[in-house]
């Protein structure tokens, strides 16, 4: 056991969050911690780091397990070092032996002493041991796969957003490899790209993971056990959230039919004392039958209990047929073009799901519709009586921490009494006294319903949501869905959460290359038509290294005139470089198939070594591959034009 709470009893003030509860974790687990917003999920991760005591019962860990927890209040560390030497800090042992060696390597260059020098060797030694030498390269590994360019690395970690200091801390965490990882929704400052290799590095992780999120799509891939924390009780599902669902159900309907069974034999029970109650020689079975009712564990109905946002969309103004036009529109920061020559129109009633890496100007675009980002090139043409509003991760930032709930709603300008704003309130799960607390005492699940509620007093038909998902937990994930589904303006959203998107998108717009492309149809369409295209791509790819037909290509657009000695001697020549380039190109692709059909053998991943030299390999292919396609197109042209 790694970690675990032995009949734990916690309270939060005059609140309880969890009652003598026991969980272990064992290495090796992937675990998704679950529960509504409020119930005390971070709060049960900070006992386990020890950030807060239990009550009652006691919280063990091996004095041998290193804990890794990633969660918002880390975004108060700051510094002006590049961020690869941030991450660099989870190889602390490491750095300090490098410098050490530095200052035995500056001495013995002045002193040529023997017993130094078995010193100077034995550090090296030690720093070989501890695969010292590579600490660099698989610290930018990690933070490219989380998403940063090569040239980001030795930028000024205060130089970056709060999301982006994130994935450092995150890359920091992981590289420190510790044996459990405590992840507090990880996914919310992740693209889908980087989520996509977050799973892939998890997956293969040597430790215990314990993660919270709101994204099923993560949890599905991620977790093979669901701990759920609901009414101050764990509850244990083996699966991942499908099963868990599916599993709670099943529990539901068990836990009803035991409750109607037992309140049958109650009744019956009751209809027995009624009827020998009154008769002196029963009287004593009569009271013995009411101490075994008395003494019986009741059974609870299966009722459900959570939260239940009350999502409500209203429409004050039915708006044209047309809600927005971009027109040849172009953003750039600097010398980096975000947005180039984007033209798109935007129609009532589509519910549109802007697609891209991040810093792909998906967040750029969606504040261009909103007006609130001005653009050097192009025209943005608004509609015919368009009410917008729009919701942005900024807004819970610029929320007035010192403001009550009812100064903040007030401040909307919905012209709503105090009577009204309390009442919407209630429907976001703010009732009685919760009105007058202050903004700065809220969770950030708390935050979002505030500014979700600030939304909807807008009574707009056009919503601009930029990761409305974020610090929701599941249930209120798809009471937002479901309130999407039933709103009949239109929608532009930019989402990481691929379950979200695909429940509310119809169309799809990708942002590649500055440019936006547009899909008609779900996420999962759009998905399987880019693994169609990608598919198409290299089948064409391989026809195209086919040495019979290349030739042949070359000979029909060969001219038919007579050609000089010399022309021949070229045209016989760049021939000759042409084949060697096609026989290298199918050779490398060949390679690429072997290391494919390597890394899809499952057996492999429980060699991390083997894993990971294999998917050094492949990578290295892939940039072969790359750099002898460019030979082999660059010699092609060369025949075609000694063809002319």
């Amino acid at each position: 056991m790694l970690a675990g709470l032995q009949q734990v009893t916690f309270e939060f003030g005059a609140r309880l969050i969890v009652a003598d509860a026991t969980w272990h974790i064992q290495p090796g687990e992937r675990i998704g911690l679950i529960g509504y917003n409020g119930t005390g999920k971070s709060t049960l991760l900070k006992l386990f780091v020890g950030d807060f005591q239990p009550s009652a019962g006691s919280v063990e860990r091996s004095r041998e397990t290193s804990i890794g927890y990633l969660h918002q209040d880390l975004l108060s560390f700051n510094t002006a070092d590049s961020i690869l030497k941030v991450a660099l800090q989870a190889f602390s042992s490491i750095l300090k032996l490098e410098e050490e060696i530095e200052q035995i390597g500056k001495e013995l260059e002045q002193t040529g002493d023997e017993k130094l020098l078995e010193i100077y060797t034995d550090k090296l030694y030690q720093l070989e041991t501890a695969d010292g030498y590579t600490i660099h390269h698989r610290t930018a590994e990690v933070l490219q796969g989380l998403g940063f360019s090569p040239t980001d690395l030795d930028r000024p970690y205060q130089e970056f957003s709060g999301g982006w200091r994130m994935r450092v801390l995150l890359a920091k965490m992981i590289l420190a490899k510790p044996d459990l990882l405590l992840l507090d929704e990880p996914t919310n400052h992740l693209d889908l790209p980087s989520i996509e290799w977050l799973e892939k590095y998890l997956l293969h992780y040597a430790g215990a993971v314990v993660i919270v999120s709101h994204d099923k799509y993560f949890l599905n891939r991620m977790v093979t056990k669901i701990v759920e924390l609901y009414q101050e009780q764990l509850h244990f599902y083996t699966g991942n959230y499908d099963f868990y669902e599916k599993e709670k159900a099943v529990r539901m309907e068990l836990q009803q039919k035991a409750y109607e069974n037992q309140q049958d034999y109650i009744r019956q029970q009751e209809r027995l004392v009624e009827r020998f109650r009154a008769k002196a020689s029963k009287a004593a079975m009569a009271q013995s039958v009411l101490k075994k009712l008395d003494k019986l564990e009741r059974v609870d109905a299966a009722q459900l209990i959570r939260p239940n946002l009350k999502i409500n969309f209203s429409l004050d103004k039915i708006p044209g047929k047309i809600i927005a036009t971009l027109k040849n529109v172009k953003k750039s920061f600097g010398e980096l073009a975000v947005i180039q020559e984007a033209t798109a129109e935007i129609n009532r009633g589509d519910k549109i799901a802007l697609i891209g890496a991040n810093g792909k100007g998906k967040s750029t675009l969606l504040r261009i519709l909103a007006g609130t980002e001005p653009h050097e090139h192009g025209e943005r043409i608004d509609g015919h009586n368009v009410v917008q509003s729009f919701y942005a991760q900024h807004q819970l930032e610029s929320l007035t921490l010192t403001h009550t709930l009812l100064e903040e709603m007030s401040t909307s300008g919905s012209q709503l009494s105090d009577l009204e704003i309390r009442s919407l309130l209630g429907c976001f799960l703010f009732s009685g006294d919760d009105v007058d607390k202050k903004i700065k005492v809220l969770s950030g699940g708390e935050k979002a319903r505030v500014a979700l509620a600030k939304v909807i007093t807008s009574r707009a038909n056009f919503l601009l949501l930029d990761e409305p998902t974020n610090h929701l937990d599941l249930h209120s994930c798809e009471l937002l869905i479901e309130a999407l589904h039933k709103y009949e303006g239109t929608i532009i959203l930019v989402s990481h959460d691929r379950y979200f998107i695909s429940k509310t998108a119809n169309k799809i717009w990708e942002i590649e290359n500055g440019v936006v492309k547009e899909f008609k149809g779900g996420y999962d369409e759009w998905v399987s038509w880019k693994e169609r295209m990608e598919k198409q791509r290299t089948t064409a790819a391989k026809k195209s290294v086919q040495p019979e037909k290349s030739v042949t290509t070359v000979t029909q657009t060969a001219p038919t005139q007579q050609v000089t000695k010399e022309k021949k001697k070229e045209v016989q020549r760049t021939q000759k470089l042409f084949q060697q380039a096609e026989k290298e190109l199918a050779d490398a692709t060949a390679i690429q198939k072997e290391l494919e059909k390597k890394l899809a053998d499952p057996s492999l991943y429980s060699n991390k070594e083997e894993f990971l030299k294999l998917e050094a390999a492949y990578q290295d292919c892939l940039k072969n591959i790359k750099i002898l396609t460019a030979n082999y197109e660059k010699l092609f042209e060369e025949m075609m034009q000694l063809g002319e």
